[in-house]
């Protein structure tokens, strides 16, 4: 059953494959300012062997702590990987603070799905998975964007009780409750 775990080097392998099909799809060109696009242009000539792969898992962990140096504009983000088992599935990452950037177009949640597990229903449990702990950290409700054309992340936001605010240039916003709060009497 998949379950969101901290990045791990136990999935190594098939978290290459899932890079090269996400590579396949055009992810990781300089156009690409998604996390994986990031990623692959900055790790993939190293992951490939085990010390690369384990200095790329023990980084991405380190990007939860408030002392880790970072870009300017960046904050402190925790990311979970979304596994079956040995078979990587899927990330996502919750970044603990909104700047102006993450306000307007980021939010504070991103995530993909290997191309070869989509429409499954593995976003839609990812994110479930992930609201419990944006509320621990008392995030609530936690922004989420998507681009306007992308239907499938919609639905998945919306499952997940997002109501929708706006549209700002091409990316629509929504605010997913991270706790449930009784309701009122009627």
């Amino acid at each position: 059953m998949p379950e969101l775990v901290p990045p791990t080097e136990r999935v190594h392998a098939s978290f290459l494959a899932a890079m090269d099909e996400l590579r396949e799809e055009g992810r990781g060109g300089a156009d690409d300012a998604s996390m994986i696009g990031r990623d692959i242009r900055l790790y993939a000539a190293r992951w490939g062997g085990p010390e690369g792969f384990a200095q790329y898992v023990a980084g991405v962990r380190a990007e939860a702590l408030e002392t880790t140096p970072r870009p300017p504009g960046h904050v402190p983000s925790t990311t979970w990987w979304w596994v079956d088992g040995e078979v990587y599935l899927g990330r996502l990452a919750l970044r603990h603070a909104l700047n102006q950037r993450l306000l307007e177009w980021g939010g504070h949640i991103g995530y993909d799905v290997r191309p070869s597990a989509r429409r499954r229903g593995h976003a839609t449990a990812m994110l479930r998975a992930a609201l419990p702990h944006a509320a621990e950290l008392g995030i609530d409700p936690v922004l989420i964007t998507c681009d306007h054309d992308n239907v499938a992340s919609r639905r998945v936001i919306e499952r997940c009780g997002g109501v929708f605010e706006d549209r700002r240039a091409e990316k629509l916003r929504y605010w997913v409750p991270t706790t449930s709060r009784p309701r009122p009497p009627d």
